[in-house]
Parts: C-alpha cells; sequence; structure tokens
C-alpha cells in the first residue's frame, strides 16, 4: 500500500434494505470487516466489507469511541480521527450507507454559518437527508453531521470514492478491532489523548490481528 499511514489520537456496497437516516438501526461490529445490522422492524442482516474501502464512524456517544477509522481494501486501518456527532434530538443515524455525492467546499443551507465562512468544507454525503462526514470542530456536538478535524476530513474527503466507499455508522466500539493496526502505525497513548479515547481503548478486550478481518 503506497499510502503513508498517520494517525490523529496523539494531539457502503450500496444495502436497499437499510433505510437511510433510521435512528433506531442498530449496527454492531462482528469484526472489523462483519457487521450485523439490525432494524427497529427486528431484521437483521450480516454485511461483510471486506475487500472494499469503507469509514467506520463510532459515534461521540456513550458506548462508542467518538473516533472515524478509513479502511483499504486489503484491510488495513490507514487513518483514524477523532469526531464528534449530533446532539441530542440531532442523533447521527445509524447503518451502512454509500457515499453518493462530495463537495469540496460547501456552506450549510439549514445551518448557515453568520460569518459567511463555509462550515461543511471536505463533505462526503451518505444519507439523503443531508448527513455528511465533514471537516468541522471535533470537540463540539453537531446536527446531525460527523465533525472530523482538517487533516482528518482532507485526507478521507481525498481517498473516499463517490458511489463506490462506504459509511458504517455505529453506536459501539470499534476500537477492538482497530486497536493493534492502530499500535503498529505508532499510536501511544500520552497526556493529551482525549479521556474518551482512552475510555474507549479500555472499554473492552482487544482482538488480536489474525482474528479481526
Amino acid at each position: 500500500m503506497s499510502k503513508s499511514l498517520t494517525l490523529l489520537f496523539t494531539l457502503v456496497l450500496s444495502l436497499q434494505y437499510l433505510s437511510a437516516g433510521n435512528p433506531a438501526s442498530t449496527v454492531l461490529p462482528l469484526s472489523k470487516s462483519k457487521f450485523a445490522v439490525k432494524q427497529s422492524d427486528g431484521t437483521e442482516k450480516i454485511v461483510d466489507l471486506a475487500g472494499q474501502n469503507y469509514i467506520v464512524a463510532s459515534l461521540r456517544e456513550r458506548g462508542a469511541d467518538g473516533a472515524a477509522y478509513a479502511i483499504d481494501s486489503d484491510g488495513v486501518i490507514w487513518w483514524a480521527a477523532i469526531i464528534s456527532s449530533g446532539a441530542k434530538g440531532h442523533e447521527t443515524p445509524s447503518g451502512i450507507f454509500n457515499i453518493f455525492r462530495k463537495e469540496r467546499f460547501y456552506m450549510s443551507k439549514t445551518y448557515p454559518e453568520a460569518s459567511g465562512i463555509n462550515n461543511m468544507d471536505f463533505s462526503l454525503w451518505f444519507t439523503p437527508q443531508g448527513h455528511a462526514i465533514h471537516m468541522g470542530n471535533d470537540a463540539a456536538m453537531s446536527h446531525g453531521c460527523i465533525h472530523v478535524g482538517a487533516k482528518g476530513a482532507s485526507s478521507m474527503f481525498n481517498w473516499a470514492k463517490a458511489n463506490k466507499t462506504k459509511v458504517v455508522v455505529t453506536r459501539e466500539h470499534f476500537m477492538p478491532f482497530a486497536y493493534y493496526d492502530l499500535l503498529k502505525a505508532g499510536y501511544k497513548e500520552t497526556s493529551k489523548t482525549p479521556a474518551h479515547i482512552k475510555a474507549a481503548i479500555r472499554a473492552l478486550p482487544h482482538v488480536k490481528p489474525n482474528n479481526n478481518y
């Protein structure tokens, strides 16, 4: 793999059965590439994204990581970034989605910035309701989008391809499947590591690489 792997922690197969924007849907990671998707009607399907490019966003909520992971078709997490997500009443929908549109420069029409400065640059749109991964304040909760810092947003934007790259949004921890990739890439906990990342690392046992893809 030619991409250099950089981590920020020191500081979708279009699934027609899934209703985009359904906040009641549940996505449970089973491995680095396999996910159990359960909807509010109780139906469930196992989805395996092995061999594809996808982003896993484990939301900034209790019981999840507050981080996004870009996973290449070879199964390696080549980028990880701290995120924020939807505040109470504006929860980011969970599910497996297809990135269907990219916008390098964008101002929200629903929540425009009074200063006139774009507030949704590097947007990767994944629901028709307007949810996107985009550059934003990763310390402030959103109206439903996933905020990523400038470096992570630009890296994921340049790598992702419309109608090819998937987004997995989960309210569960993904760190158990990501941890060894992070270590291999040089991740070390420091005094600057956010508390929620430390908590995610300690929440569940880590799954060794030969079992997680």
